[in-house]
């Protein structure tokens, strides 16, 4: 297992960010149907949004590269990420069009979560002048698979200059196959379906013919079954009571992203430690309501 190393790890974060407004209630509404939520929550999100505050909850310095603009409800996402340490490469800040919007329903119940969301659609990104030294500047780089004119200029710049790359598959979309070549490790949850796949077998032998070494897929509180240089196996997932799945996976590859980073090099048992520690912070994440209040429990 490679060593642990003693500084902050700087980690850059590609992909989409959110105003995310989050909703308790007791069931999912009906046609014409009003209800009063139990409780709401407001806060900045996204797959590469959630992963860059968890890296930088544990410890690391998170850049996120991505689109917030100058609406005033882009003023209370960068307000939130500010808060939270993680700074902002904006490449929308001169636009003042509203952000993507997530309107998302929690049932209390069992903690499924309802998803409503533009996500990336309509923003068109390109590689900023400075991507080389943003991508210099990092000791690892996280994809969503979103904006991915921006992603796959960005994986192709940290591969070259040596930076591990990281790859959070959420959901197959146009475009991921020019991405993967430059992916080092990719988790992907159960419903990352690439061409031909039907198993996650079937999905880790596709990562792994394009060019991914490490690979793992996770299905909630399923074990995740990883494969890499040598070898492979399962990595279990701690039990918990479930309130609130969002943002499980954001939070599972931004822990993973950390304790990738703080290593001199992977290897099997370090891949499968470092899943380890991600699927117990996830999953630790589950037990309370929101995106934000496991980092103050527990």
């Amino acid at each position: 297992m490679g060593q642990v190393t003693g500084r902050r790890p700087e980690g850059l974060f590609v992909g989409l960010c959110t105003l995310d407004v989050i909703q308790l209630v007791d069931h999912v509404p009906g046609a014409n149907e009003k209800l009063t939520a139990r409780r709401q929550v407001a806060a900045a999100g996204g797959p590469a949004t959630g992963a860059a505050v968890t890296f930088g909850h544990l410890g690391g310095l998170p850049r996120l590269l991505t689109n917030i603009g100058s609406h005033p409800l882009a003023l209370g996402v960068r307000a939130d990420l500010d808060r939270l340490g993680v700074r902002v490469s904006d490449l929308a800040s001169d636009r003042d069009d509203p952000p993507a919007v997530s309107s998302i329903l929690v049932t209390a119940s069992t903690g499924e979560r309802a998803v409503a969301s533009t996500n990336a659609n309509g923003h068109r990104l390109r590689p900023p002048d400075d991507l080389e030294q943003l991508v210099a500047s990092c000791d690892i780089a996280e994809f969503d698979g979103h904006h991915i004119e921006l992603a796959v200029a960005a994986a192709h710049a940290a591969r070259s200059a040596g930076r591990l790359t990281v790859f959070d598959g959420g959901s197959w979309k146009d475009g991921t196959e020019k991405l993967l070549p430059s992916i080092d490790v990719a988790v992907c949850s159960a419903d990352f379906h690439p061409p031909g796949a039907a198993t996650s077998a079937d999905t880790v032998e596709f990562l792994q013919d394009h060019g991914v070494t490490w690979a793992a897929v996770s299905g909630g509180g399923a074990p995740i079954a990883w494969a890499g240089s040598g070898g492979g196996g399962f990595v279990d997932v701690p039990a918990t009571r479930v309130v609130d799945t969002l943002g499980a996976g954001d939070i599972l590859h931004g822990a993973l992203t950390y304790h990738l980073s703080v290593r001199d090099g992977l290897d099997g048992p370090a891949f499968a430690y470092a899943l380890e520690r991600a699927a117990a912070l996830a999953s630790r994440a589950c037990a309370s309501f929101g995106t934000r209040t496991w980092m103050t429990e527990g």
